[in-house]
């Protein structure tokens, strides 16, 4: 007969694996730079001339400025104007 002590060592221990289990493919999972994609002040880094780095961009969708999405993923998500991300910087709604 299994006691209490050792049923709740027993639900500890699952809980623990299952968390660990569940942010570990979050972690290890493989990310890629998308350009054109981010709102304005959410890019992640390097959003061109006159910007410094990470909330920097001016303008939704600035093709310059780029966030870090999961890989395979970028030139599949969709912005308004029937328009896509790409993995390289794009001349598009750059402010002047």
């Amino acid at each position: 007969m299994i006691n209490s002590k050792t049923t709740a060592a027993v639900l500890a221990g699952a809980l623990v694996a299952a968390v660990s289990s569940a942010s570990a493919p979050v972690q290890a999972q493989e990310m890629e730079k998308c350009y054109g994609v981010s709102l304005k002040g959410q890019n992640d880094c390097a959003a061109g001339p006159g910007t410094t780095c990470a909330g920097t961009s001016t303008v939704d969708y600035q093709g310059n400025a780029w966030k870090l999405v999961a890989k395979g993923t970028c030139t599949s998500m969709d912005v308004p104007g029937d328009r896509h991300g790409s993995l390289e910087p794009l001349p598009r709604d750059v402010p002047s």
